[in-house]
């Protein structure tokens, strides 16, 4: 009744072993939101290593997908251009707002932001 039956045996093995790695590389960004010990050091691990795994997972449907039906499918292609777009513009969004946050509250260890330097006007030369 499925159409997986169809796909040779070499394809099957490639997309298996790119779900497996996909879902492998997210689960340890899962795993370091829950071991790193503070917020900053939190964001790096569930979007770079998710980001890698739907990546994978994505690649590994394009290439199910193309050998079974023989054409390129786009939807995994917008996929992976959103998830590479949105997830940096998440993670500084994030960070910046936590940063923010632990300034007003004056909290150890968070550096402050500095001053701007003075301008001084330009030197005029006399002739």
């Amino acid at each position: 009744m499925s159409h997986l039956t169809d796909l040779p045996t070499w394809a099957a093995i490639v997309v298996c072993g790119l779900v497996l790695l996909g879902a492998a590389i997210a689960l340890i960004g899962s795993l370091g939101l829950l071991r790193l010990p503070d917020f900053y050091t939190r964001l790096h691990a569930p979007t770079l290593a998710t980001s890698g795994g739907v990546i994978l997972i994505c690649t590994a449907s394009i290439v199910c997908f193309a050998v079974l039906q023989s054409r390129w499918v786009f939807h995994e292609v917008l996929i992976i251009v959103f998830v590479i777009m949105t997830t940096p513009v998440t993670l500084m969004l994030l960070g910046q707002a936590a940063l923010y946050r632990d300034r007003v509250e004056e909290r150890r260890g968070v550096p402050r932001k500095q001053k701007p330097l003075p301008v001084q006007p330009p030197e005029e030369t006399k002739e």
